[in-house]
């Protein structure tokens, strides 16, 4: 079996959207392949910190068997660094902040895009096909963050 991260962070701008979509996902595609991860989700700002996943998210992963209404936003923390193994930023500002609050390389080396070289598109200011996008963009994506040993990140 190959080696994989087990402590896995998503972040997205506000933590509402994206990430907690692929918080959902991580943890729905770990069950499946009986891997055992911790996961959790941040954003790089505090504007929605407390906050339950947008509706728009809740719904979707609903209609998919995935319950994110547990979820609370909150803000990265540099201690967020030590205590995982693998960062997926949703968008490449987001690897840019992230990488601004990194104080090393080895922080830094954690952080990884989570589409490889694309951003996962923000949903927030449109429709349900937005978050559609999203979903679909990442259950392509999250098995292959599972399933690829740590090298290959």
């Amino acid at each position: 079996m190959p080696k994989t991260s087990h402590k896995i962070l998503a972040v997205c701008l506000g933590n509402i959207c994206r990430s907690p979509i692929a918080h959902g996902l991580i943890e729905h595609h770990a069950l499946r392949l009986s891997l055992n991860v911790e996961v959790d989700s941040a954003g790089t700002i505090d504007h929605h910190s407390g906050n339950h996943p947008d509706p728009r998210s809740i719904a979707l992963m609903n209609q998919n068997n995935i319950d994110i209404s547990n979820q609370r936003s909150r803000i990265f923390c540099r201690e967020d660094f030590k205590r995982f193994d693998l960062i997926l930023a949703m968008d490449k500002q987001n690897l840019l902040d992230l990488y601004s609050l990194a104080r090393n390389e080895e922080e830094k080396k954690k952080v990884k895009l989570v589409l490889g070289d694309a951003d996962v598109p923000d949903p927030y200011y449109g429709g349900n096909d937005g978050f559609e996008n999203v979903f679909n963009l990442l259950d392509q994506s999250i098995p292959n963050w599972l399933e690829l040993p740590e090298t290959q990140h």
